[in-house]
């Protein structure tokens, strides 16, 4: 077998644009450049591709079109419902409590953090070893301050889908706001919004094979959320400053494709993964897959070997054009432990020796074949140099 191949395994770090993506795109950075907010026949045709989007995007989750706005991201999306409603609420008089997981990705938690200083009382709920958030915890910690509840659809790290619907009844039944962070979800698992109760529900275009810096949040008709940028009246009066055409147009498509193909991608990316995992547990020993086996992202694989560090199965694995990840793409750059590992309970000597793998539609079987070859080999060079590899007395 030869020794270097291009497989990208980290999916659900980005995806690639699709050809039919950037095709739809280019016309908007050249000849369709109007503003959508002129009325002029370029400007028209601009707005007229800026619902068009709309709808493609609200279609993908089951929404209306006057309930998407378009972000610069799902990072943004997410600050914009957790720190605007909060202040909202609290404006109100209905209280200054929120609840959400200790799993959930930083763009929630750095959020909390911040709405904790500002006085606000946030409850991070434990989750169980496979990650799950559990409906009658969230019960036992609403109080009548509570405004807000916000778990995430899909975990980034461990790729645990939590009980959503489950857990925005229990929300709506103590009259509480629920928020997703749908991110990793959103294009891989079946949405309707309607159907689960969602009010609030980020998410992003360059995790569907659109483009970066393009996201978007769905409010449900009669939530009533204040503006996160002021100044001019795009988007329905929600998000001043002029729309970027070609990342709303592109993530339009890409969400038209996601939808279209989203019985044969689940299909597609579960297979491989199951696949992936069959033989990584059946040629390395002393590993084991972290999060639900039978509620999971359908690309997901997190996966932990023991005696050695994931940061040095990345850096090998990528010399053989192989990429891989040790966690959030988000914060790969910190040498904390992940703290989604942790909250599953991995002991912490273990959370540095686990590995993503994250399918995707252009992943093949000649692909997975070539990255368990090289993994087997890079295991067993870097457990034979672990000073903790328990076979050689050191445990």
């Amino acid at each position: 077998m030869t020794d270097y191949r291009k497989v990208y395994l980290d999916y659900s770090a980005t995806t690639p644009v699709k050809e039919e993506v950037l095709n739809e795109m280019i016309p908007y950075f050249t000849e369709r450049y109007g503003n959508a907010s002129s009325l002029y026949t370029i400007g028209l045709e601009s707005k007229a591709a800026l619902d068009k989007a709309r709808e493609q995007v609200a279609n993908l989750v089951g929404a209306s079109p006057k309930e998407i706005y378009f972000t610069g991201s799902g990072s943004e999306a997410d600050n914009w419902a957790l720190k605007n409603m909060a202040f909202d609420m609290r404006a109100k008089g209905k209280g200054n409590h929120i609840i959400t997981s200790r799993i959930e990705h930083h763009a929630i938690l750095h959020t909390c953090e911040y709405l904790e200083k500002q006085g606000f009382e946030v409850t991070y709920l434990d989750v169980d070893k496979e990650g799950f958030v559990s409906p009658e915890d969230l019960e036992k910690n609403i109080k009548d301050e509570t405004i807000l509840v916000s778990v995430m659809f899909i975990n980034n790290e461990i790729g645990t889908v939590e009980p959503i619907k489950d857990l925005a009844e229990t929300a709506h039944r103590h009259k509480v706001l629920f928020h997703t962070d749908a991110v990793q979800a959103v294009g891989n698992v079946h949405i309707d919004v309607k159907d689960l109760g969602i009010d609030m529900l980020s998410m992003s275009a360059h995790k569907i094979y659109g483009p970066k810096g393009q996201g978007a949040l769905y409010i449900k008709r009669g939530v009533r959320l204040s503006n996160f940028i002021h100044g001019g009246a795009q988007e329905m009066g929600k998000r001043a400053g002029t729309e970027n055409m070609a990342g709303i147009v592109g993530f339009g498509k890409a969400a038209e494709i996601a939808q279209k193909n989203l019985d044969a991608h689940i299909r597609h990316c579960s297979e491989l993964r199951d696949y992936l995992i069959e033989e990584i547990e059946k040629r390395i020993p002393k590993v084991f897959v972290n999060g639900s086996r039978k509620h999971r992202h359908p690309g997901n694989a997190n996966i932990t070997f023991e005696y050695i560090e994931g940061e040095s199965i990345l850096l090998l694995m990528d010399m053989y054009g192989i990429a891989v990840s040790t966690g959030s793409a988000c914060s790969s750059k910190s040498l904390n432990p992940s703290h989604v590992l942790s909250a599953i309970g991995i002991p912490h000597e273990m959370i540095h020796g686990s590995i993503r793998f994250t399918t995707g539609d252009l992943t093949t079987k000649e692909d997975i074949d070539f990255a368990v070859e090289k993994l087997v080999e890079v295991v067993e060079k870097l457990r034979e140099l672990s000073p903790v590899n328990s076979e050689k007395g050191w445990n």
